[in-house]
């Protein structure tokens, strides 16, 4: 691990910091910025989403574009299709399954296969206002389908997607953070798979001013295989925080995380914690997680919290690991000794360092967009390039 990681270590076990749960924000307390699922995130920077007192109401769209095999419908919260998988697990995410009017629901039917990705587009029409929002995606048995949520505008926005895998299906979530330079954006992401279910879930965040996104993995019976991948590039100011909990509490299952990041510019942050717990009754578990962020200027500021608790000696295997550094001057001098110059050369290497997860990603028009965002970020943090 690089020693330029900060708060590498958390204080409490993974059974301490998520035993609290509650659709009810009261049960939690305003968050001060002591404790530790909240000690790196920047509380005066939230607009008020944490707190208590009421927020004027501004607008957030929620358009769906499904593929023709799957269905897509809005629910209220009374209908009794919501929350049914997951408690909220933390004040915001309290707060958005208290406020919001209504939810938008994904189903694939059972043995459906889509025919392409189905896309979900939540549009931010400005910060005068916080919203909150709720999604449902549901894959029912033996179905197959590739969903892709695409955030993107100004927003004050909080909200809960809830991911229900069933029994022998497999789906791949694809959430992109496209928002405006003035967004603050906090989410969670509570996902269920049932008996060898699979889940590819993938974050990309690349816009906003801060956007705090937690994605959560259960399992409701054995065989369920969970891929969790990530990419972020911070900006100067910009503080983009994703904190992943993986629960094994089923025996025979999996789960792979593996998030990269990158970083310019003076006070860009970044944070990423990876709570893994295996609790007694999850022998056979198998699951690694790695995160790795590549330090582009001076001035930034990396926190990497790999956690893993287990609690069986009866597993397949389990690790983790966390780096942090500058670009290897022996890649740039290999390349530069070549001919190639250094800013092609610089560019180069740091597109491999993404490229295997990117190139993981199942839409082809995502994948280059998200290659165009990634190239256009790299010339900010060339000499004479400003911001």
């Amino acid at each position: 691990m690089s020693a330029g990681l900060q708060g590498a270590i958390e204080s409490a076990p993974v059974t301490r910091l998520h035993e609290h749960r509650s659709y009810d924000p009261a049960d939690f307390a305003v968050p001060t910025g002591r404790e530790e699922e909240w000690r790196f995130t920047p509380l005066r920077r939230l607009r008020g989403l944490h707190g208590e007192a009421p927020l004027p109401s501004a607008k957030v769209t929620v358009e769906v574009d499904p593929a023709p095999e799957v269905n897509t419908f809005s629910a209220e919260r009374a209908s009794g299709q919501l929350g049914r998988t997951f408690i909220p697990a933390d004040r915001v995410s309290a707060r958005a399954y208290a406020a919001f009017d209504e939810a938008t629901v994904i189903v694939v039917p059972a043995q459906a296969e889509a025919s392409r990705p189905t896309i979900v587009t939540v549009t931010g029409q400005g910060t005068d206002g916080a919203a909150f929002g709720h999604l449902l995606l549901q894959a029912e048995p033996n179905s197959r389908a590739v969903i892709v949520l695409d955030y993107r505008g100004s927003a004050t926005y909080a909200d809960n997607v809830e991911i229900v895998v069933g029994d022998g299906a497999a789906l791949s979530v694809v959430s992109l953070q496209d928002w405006a330079d003035d967004t603050v954006h906090l989410s969670q992401h509570y996902a269920t798979l049932g008996r060898d279910a699979k889940l590819r879930h993938t974050a990309v965040t690349l816009g906003g001013a801060v956007v705090r996104l937690a994605p959560s993995i259960r399992y409701d019976g054995p065989g369920g295989d969970a891929e969790l991948t990530g990419l972020y590039f911070a900006d100067a100011g910009q503080h983009l925080e994703h904190r992943l909990f993986v629960d094994h509490d089923v025996p025979n299952c999996r789960s792979r995380v593996s998030y990269k990041g990158a970083l310019q510019g003076e006070q860009a942050h970044a944070v990423w914690i990876g709570d893994v717990l295996i609790r007694p009754e999850a022998t056979g578990t198998d699951t690694y997680e790695y995160n790795r962020n590549l330090v582009l200027t001076d001035g930034t500021r990396v926190d990497s919290v790999p956690n893993l608790e287990i609690l069986t000696g009866e597993i397949v295997g389990a690790g983790h690991a966390s780096a942090s550094g500058r670009l290897e001057d022996e890649h740039l001098f290999y390349l530069m000794a070549r001919g190639i110059p250094f800013t092609e050369a610089r560019r180069l290497v740091i597109r491999g360092f993404f490229g295997l997860l990117i190139d993981t990603i199942e839409v082809p028009e995502l994948r280059d967009r998200i290659a165009r965002a990634i190239e256009g970020e790299l010339t900010k943090s060339l000499p004479g390039v400003q911001r």
